[in-house]
């Protein structure tokens, strides 16, 4: 039986493929629609606030959770409260990521669709009722949307399969600064369209009349979502970190990333939504409509489009790369020889269980649990119960089953700023971040309904 201590080669493929984690499509296809539907600058001001104050505390948290054992989520817990309950919180970990990827590889799916389409010519020339359209026909069709969605799930699997250095981090060393790139080359783009400003204005300046407590809460849930906190997945990424990685350091750069990247995804989106007479609140479809517009109006658009779509399926792939990773680490347990069989097994499990997901926009609409699509009822279930749960019990586990001098001095090492950070992250971690969830929950649970 063959033990490898798997680890990440460079500080760099660390940050790259935990930043491909965190940006993915959190960041560029649901940060957009949710921040179109709940007001804007608003409520970018508080996302950035909340990821600052209480998502970097607790990414910091997982960080060292996972380095300091060296092991996946399940054992991090039983080695750090054996024989107790709290393993669940590993188990919570593991049972959302793959929840999540029944449905995130249905949007991977709809990626691949739209890039065919697009180097076939399928989308030059159409407008943007046209697109919406295109759209809707795409997402309902059985086949086409089954036959994607397997094809993204075995490009995952074909990764994972290889491992940390020689599969996750590789693959990220080489899409996220592409992902950067041509985000950037896009923003700029987006920017000079005749209704741009009016798009920046509805990102970047605040309208506070507009914030309401769904407004505060829709952020604070995004600023977890974004981060991929609460299921465990950077613990399973921190377990591969060195001694020498600052942790701080990697939490930051992160954080930063995906602020940026959000901010990027907003300004190439809400120009062309408001140049094109969109309504922002149009939904998880809007970048699928939005950004095909826009790149028709560009000189080479066509190859722009491809090109973007190409970097769209690789922040989808990112985060499949560690949603299916964490399963497969909870299992394996390092154990190298076992890495590939239980990748195609928990892979292949992913994609059947989503099949009623993706069916969901076509023969299984009218289907519903408790009023929802098994689209939507997966993403509520994973995003607004499971995650904040998972993000709450670890906010609690942290600073409740682990000393300060033992936190402290796993910080330190390979950190230079760690002792002056100290106190401000540990009071935010176990003071404001818990409360801050359990707020995000109880609304999750529809328990503040009464008051708006």
């Amino acid at each position: 039986m063959e033990t490898q201590n798997e680890q990440w080669s460079s500080k760099l493929g660390f940050i790259y493929a935990t930043a491909g984690t965190a940006i993915g499509l959190g960041a560029i296809w649901k940060f957009p629609y949710v921040a179109g539907t709940s007001g804007g600058g608003a409520f970018f001001l508080l996302f950035i606030l909340f990821t600052l104050l209480i998502g970097l505390p607790l990414l910091i948290g997982e960080f060292i959770l996972g380095r300091k054992t060296g092991k996946d989520a399940i054992s991090t817990y039983k080695e750090l409260a054996p024989k107790s309950a709290w393993v669940a919180t590993g188990w919570i970990g593991v049972i959302t990521c793959f929840i999540i990827l029944t449905f995130y590889s249905v949007i991977g799916g709809w990626i691949l669709i739209y890039l065919m389409n697009a180097i076939t010519g399928q989308l030059s020339g159409l407008s943007v009722d046209q697109l919406g359209v295109e759209m809707g026909e795409i997402i309902a069709n059985p086949w086409t949307t089954l036959g994607a969605q397997l094809v993204f799930i075995l490009l995952t699997i074909i990764v994972v399969a290889k491992g940390i250095q020689q599969g996750i981090e590789r693959a990220s060393k080489v899409m996220m600064p592409a992902l950067f790139v041509l985000l950037l080359i896009i923003a700029v783009r987006s920017l000079s369209l005749d209704g741009a400003m009016e798009g920046v204005q509805f990102l970047l300046l605040p309208d506070f009349s507009s914030i309401t407590s769904e407004t505060i809460l829709f952020a604070l849930g995004q600023a977890l979502f974004a981060l991929s906190l609460g299921i465990s997945i950077m613990v399973t990424y921190s377990s591969y970190v060195p001694k020498t990685q600052s942790l701080p350091l990697a939490a930051g750069s992160i954080g930063i990333m995906n602020i940026f990247v959000a901010l990027l995804a907003g300004l190439i989106i809400f120009p062309g939504v408001f140049t094109f007479g969109l309504e922002p609140s149009e939904g998880p479809q809007l970048i699928f409509v939005v950004l095909p517009a826009i790149f028709e109006q560009m000189m080479f658009g066509q190859l722009f489009l491809i090109a973007f779509l190409v970097l769209f399926l690789i922040a989808a792939l990112t985060s499949a790369f560690s949603l299916l990773e964490i399963i497969v680490a909870s299992r394996v347990k390092k154990e190298m020889s076992k890495r590939q069989k239980a990748s195609w097994i928990i892979g292949i499990a992913a994609f059947v269980c989503g099949i009623p997901a993706c069916l969901s926009f076509g023969v299984m609409a009218d289907v519903e649990i408790f009023g929802l699509t098994f689209f939507d009822a997966a993403d509520q279930l994973a995003s607004n119960i499971l995650m904040p749960l998972g993000a709450l019990l670890i906010s609690i586990f942290v600073p409740l089953k682990l000393s300060k001098t033992t936190l402290l001095n796993e910080l330190k090492q390979g950190s230079s700023v760690a002792s002056k950070l100290f106190m401000t992250w540990y009071f935010l971690l176990k003071y404001v971040t818990p409360i801050a969830i359990i707020v995000v929950f109880l609304d999750a649970l529809g328990l503040f309904s009464l008051f708006y």
